[in-house]
């Protein structure tokens, strides 16, 4: 096997994929069945994992190889430790954001005596499973998510014959209209951030293109004020619109999401105001998840400015449009789904804060392990 720095999750004990030694062309490091891998490009993406295997590595990744009397499951709890990451971090600048073996082999930390290292890697380990089996549930369900979109938007709930259109095949009882002859597509603005005038005990709701992924946006981080939404014309966008990030380099461009309290936004996000009482916002919503990739292969050009997606483009987009009755079905049924996503991931955020803050209290010895009960994280796991 060959294991670049790409195929280990930040966080993880567990390699869970590769590639063959075939696919790789740079120099690369052997390491055998329990080393561990630790990546040293940027430590703060907190990158290292217990090998399931022999094989080869990039170079961006060291390989540490526990002692006789170390479990590689101590070992690597120590290089997930907020006090490693801290301490490799440091060595690190912006020009070379990497550290290295001759730095982090200095670290010092409180070591127990074997038995007790067992002990330890047996806890931090099985929480850590239990992130990752959230991890994996989370997963699937979006998998199921994608595999029920592609049903629903071109078969339908009831079974009907279908028809070919410029969006595919729908439902032949289905149209296809353009998504701007819902309503009021637009964007936002930012009201210039040196006037306190526009921000200070700001009572109006503000969002920036991270709040897309909340998929049901009912809070803001950040308020303006009345008279920043007078100067500076800023559209006050209703409860059940939809917003979608039309700029960006990373992933965000293409994500959609509904908000559920009025609020206006930054210039990164166009809404789209629904008016039509036959259109249910989260059937478009959950069709225009369904174009993340086509959005963003027409931000990068062919149709739209480079980088972004425009509100003209927006307007003319073509959307399937099932009755109304039809449309609250499968928002419903999608609503479920998601539900299940939003379950996963919550406790997968708790499990991990469980197993950060386990993991600094064993290995700062504020907790000993011999006050902890292996067999009750089963209810964790």
């Amino acid at each position: 096997m060959y294991v670049g720095l790409e195929h280990v999750d930040s966080g993880s004990f567990r390699l869970s994929r590769w590639a063959l030694p075939s696919e790789f062309k740079s120099n690369a490091f052997i390491f055998q069945t329990g080393d561990v891998l630790y990546g040293k490009l940027r430590p703060y993406l907190d990158k290292a994992v217990i090998a399931p295997g022999a094989g080869v590595c990039s170079t961006e990744l060291l390989v540490l190889r526990p002692k006789q009397d170390v479990p590689a499951e101590f070992l690597v709890a120590i290089l997930h430790s907020a006090e490693f990451i801290d301490y490799a971090q440091s060595s690190a600048d912006k020009q070379y954001p990497r550290t290295s073996w001759s730095w982090i082999s200095q670290y010092q930390c409180l070591i127990p005596e074997t038995t007790e290292q067992c002990k330890i890697a047996a806890v931090v380990a099985r929480v850590q499973a239990a992130v990752e089996v959230e991890g994996e549930l989370a997963q699937t369900t979006r998998e199921l998510k994608r595999a029920v979109l592609r049903q629903l938007f071109t078969r339908g709930l009831r079974g009907e014959p279908q028809k070919e259109t410029e969006v595919g095949l729908i439902p032949e009882n289905w149209e296809v209209v353009p998504l701007g002859s819902f309503g009021r597509i637009g964007n936002g603005s930012t009201p210039r951030r040196t006037d306190p005038a526009y921000w200070t005990d700001g009572t109006i709701p503000w969002l920036t293109s991270g709040k897309i992924y909340d998929r049901i946006v009912e809070c803001a981080a950040e308020f303006v004020t009345p008279k920043a939404v007078k100067d500076c014309h800023l559209p006050k966008v209703p409860a059940d619109s939809l917003i979608i990030a039309i700029t960006g380099q990373g992933k965000t461009l293409g994500h959609v999401a509904r908000v559920a309290i009025e609020t206006c936004m930054n210039q990164h996000l166009a809404y789209i105001t629904i008016e039509r009482s036959d259109v249910v916002p989260d059937f478009v919503r959950q069709y225009l998840d369904t174009c993340y990739a086509q959005f963003r292969q027409v931000a990068q050009g062919g149709g739209s400015t480079k980088g972004a997606l425009t509100c003209g483009f927006l307007k003319g987009f073509p959307v399937p449009l099932a009755p109304e009755a039809e449309q609250r079905e499968i928002a419903a049924i999608l609503r479920t789904i998601d539900s299940k996503i939003s379950h996963h991931e919550e406790r997968q955020r708790l499990l991990r804060e469980l197993f950060r803050t386990l993991l600094h209290d064993l290995m700062t010895a504020r907790r000993r392990v011999t006050g902890i009960d292996i067999s009750e994280l089963g209810a964790v796991a």
